[in-house]
């Protein structure tokens, strides 16, 4: 009876035993399960500032006035930072620097009026559109030969250096000789002086430039290749572009975007 009692006691010990050892195995995975789901979150989560990369002679989406910089892209992406929590460290470069910055890691995020294309979007992120955008052709008041694109074949043409209006004149021009600078004062300047017969570039920043500076030039001719202006961002970071998209859709909802808009183009997006 004593013998049945002390095996009785050993069985029950050894089930104890086995017990606390499957309790301590399933503790140690429920840690081990805790710890990996903090890791991806860390992994998941914004910087606390980011670099941003912008031009200076945009106007009037970036230019420089009173010793600031200034215009539509700065107060976006300045809202846009602010609703997604993140600092911002302004650079300023030339635009033809912007995407190869981007690709090197030298910036973060981009606004620029950068047009959204497939050859870029190779190279980089985007957000989502922000301003829809075209080609404007900018010719002297007192020029009577050139009234829209297809007067343009043979003619010295300025634009910007880097930009889509460049690859446009390429493809669509024949024998233009399209005159790239890095400064967009100088593509103004160059038809103003006759060393150019046209400038080609984006329709918001000619039709700015000659209500308030070139008097003496006018637009001629229609909207050409309707295109989107988006925030770019460096290849690899999905979560920024997140954050980006779903701030651009608040300001957007809660009317700050169009109060934005209205300050620099004068009424609110169409």
């Amino acid at each position: 009876m004593i013998r049945k009692k002390w095996k009785f006691s050993a069985l029950l010990l050894l089930f104890g035993l086995l017990f606390l050892l499957v309790a301590c195995g399933s503790g140690g995975d429920a840690a081990s399960s805790g710890d990996s789901e903090g890791d991806s979150s860390d992994d998941s989560s914004l910087k606390d500032s980011y670099t941003v990369a912008t031009d200076s002679s945009f106007v009037p989406f970036e230019f420089k006035e009173d010793g600031e910089y200034v215009g539509f892209d700065i107060d976006l992406i300045n809202a846009i930072a602010d609703e997604a929590g993140f600092d911002i460290n302004l650079e300023v470069t030339n635009f033809d620097g912007i995407i190869p910055g981007l690709q090197t890691g030298s910036f973060d995020i981009a606004i620029a009026g950068i047009s959204i294309t497939e050859e870029r979007a190779k190279k980089i992120d985007y957000s989502d559109p922000y301003y829809e955008s075209g080609l404007a052709i900018g010719v002297p008041k007192d020029n009577k030969d050139i009234k829209g694109i297809e007067d343009l074949e043979g003619k010295t043409i300025a634009t910007r250096l880097g930009s889509t209006s460049a690859q446009y004149i390429d493809a669509n021009i024949e024998n233009a000789d399209p005159n790239q600078y890095e400064q967009l004062d100088q593509a103004y300047l160059a038809v103003e002086n006759g060393s150019a017969d046209a400038i080609l570039y984006d329709a918001p920043n000619v039709n700015y430039y000659i209500q308030t500076t070139g008097d003496n030039l006018k637009v001629v001719g229609d909207l050409y290749q309707a295109e989107d202006y988006g925030i770019a961002i460096s290849k690899g970071n999905e979560d920024l572009v997140a954050a980006i998209n779903d701030a651009l859709a608040t300001l957007k909802e809660n009317g700050k975007y169009d109060e934005i808009y209205e300050k620099w183009f004068g009424k609110k997006p169409e």
